[in-house]
């Protein structure tokens, strides 16, 4: 039996991808725009999302809309950015009821196709453009969401790790922009982008829920309309020669110290061997029975917390811990003693199925609810890679222990980087 049954059609300068299921009472829709990660406009695109779910000209302000969304049986409506890979991707969602499990026989799913169609291509204006006095709202916002992540030492190290580590290419750039950049843009400018936002992203839509494909086909054909040719982007580069370890030591009133370590994995989603790398990542670092969860906090007692993650796309590693000032060349030498020794092989096969076991139940979690449907699938069109959820998971299975050691002999260590406080030794 299929875990998911996904059907896509091309629709208008979009992309359907309509998922048919009994599992939710609700019906979800997720929006996913994609475009390449840019200096010039990463601030803008981060911007952007809010501005658009603020109002619309049928809805012209957020009281407006919100009560609008409440009447709907208090449907949801949120936006996001993330990273994947070298691309920054705009999420918008809207959650409704679903009409077939309610008395009231409201076309809820239509209202809802029509509302996200609104966000999107009917935009409050003022004098021609955006209005100023929501964009500067949402600008104050962004900038207090980019500060969060300064005040934030654990998600500031990580940025810095991958700001050293990726300089000059455009995974650089933080998913929220660049403060400094705030400023100068204004309603005009950033209407401007909209319109480029419009004619060239690659716009994925997801429904998902106990709906008719062919009745929501009409619905979206009849809502949506761009004007772009649809246009699959090429995947992320990952091509980097290392010729020297980059270590970086940076100082603050902090309290711990933040270890981050960034390796190339030279595999991505779309390699045949990227399901050994989700294994070899889950023995050395993605969990609790991870040799850096056991090793350095457990049995060295060297870190506060000590964990491993994969970016699928882009094709690194990121070792993240806490630990004391004075532990730095220890924690460094253990961990990298842990990559030697997944290299050799020292794990059990017991470890081995563990593993698996955790990244299939990690997975099933994810796609109990209809957001995490949406981007387990989105995957696909990342990688520009076909690949249905039981495929995953019967290769996650399939993975042997030879497999795991050849994975790792891939992976080459990038940068080092280490957040200590104003106090350490010299």
């Amino acid at each position: 039996m299929m875990l998911i049954d996904e059907k896509e059609q091309q629709i208008n300068g979009l992309t359907l991808h309509t998922i048919t299921t009994d599992k939710y009472k609700t019906n979800t829709l997720v929006l996913k725009m994609k475009a390449p990660l840019e200096a010039e406009f990463v601030t803008q695109r981060a911007l952007l999302p809010y501005v658009l779910q603020s109002e619309t000209k049928n809805y012209p302000s957020s009281t407006i809309l919100r009560t609008f969304l409440d009447g709907l049986y208090g449907a949801s409506l949120n936006v996001d950015l993330s990273k994947k890979g070298e691309y920054h991707v705009i999420t918008i969602r809207v959650e409704i009821a679903n009409e077939l499990f309610l008395k009231d026989k409201t076309p809820l799913l239509n209202k809802a196709i029509t509302l996200l169609s609104d966000i999107i291509l009917s935009p409050v204006l003022e004098n021609g453009v955006f209005k100023s006095s929501t964009v500067e709202k949402e600008k104050r916002s962004l900038k207090q969401r980019i500060q969060a992540v300064y005040d934030d030492k654990m998600r500031y190290s990580n940025l810095r790790l991958v700001e050293e580590m990726c300089k000059g290419e455009p995974y650089q750039l933080h998913v929220n922009g660049r403060i400094d950049d705030i400023e100068k843009i204004s309603a005009q400018s950033l209407y401007e982008y909209y319109h480029k936002v419009i004619a060239e992203d690659e716009i994925d839509l997801y429904i998902i829920g106990n709906i008719d494909p062919t009745e929501v086909e009409k619905m979206v054909s009849s809502c949506f309309k761009f004007s772009n040719q649809i246009k699959s982007q090429p995947p992320t580069s990952t091509d980097k020669k290392i010729s020297n370890v980059n270590e970086v030591i940076e100082k603050e009133d902090v309290k711990q110290g933040k270890l981050n370590i960034g390796y190339r994995t030279n595999t991505t989603y779309s390699d045949p061997d990227y399901d050994a790398l989700q294994v070899f990542n889950g023995i050395f670092g993605g969990f609790s029975h991870s040799k850096l969860f056991i090793n350095v906090r457990e049995k060295e007692s060297l870190a506060y917390y000590a964990a491993s993650r994969v970016e699928s796309h882009k094709g690194l590693l990121m070792v993240m811990s806490g630990i004391e000032f004075k532990n730095f060349d220890k924690a460094v030498t253990i961990i990298k003693e842990q990559m030697d020794a997944m290299l050799q092989g020292d794990f059990t096969d017991e470890t081995l199925s563990q593993t698996k076991a955790v990244i299939k139940n990690q997975l099933l979690e994810t796609i109990d609810t209809s957001r995490g449907v949406a981007e387990v699938l989105y995957h696909n069109v990342i990688s520009m890679k076909k690949r249905s959820i039981d495929e995953w998971m019967n290769g996650i299975q399939e993975v042997t222990k030879e497999q795991v050691i050849e994975v790792g002999k891939k992976i080459e260590l990038d940068t080092i980087y280490f957040l200590t406080g104003m106090e350490a030794a010299e």
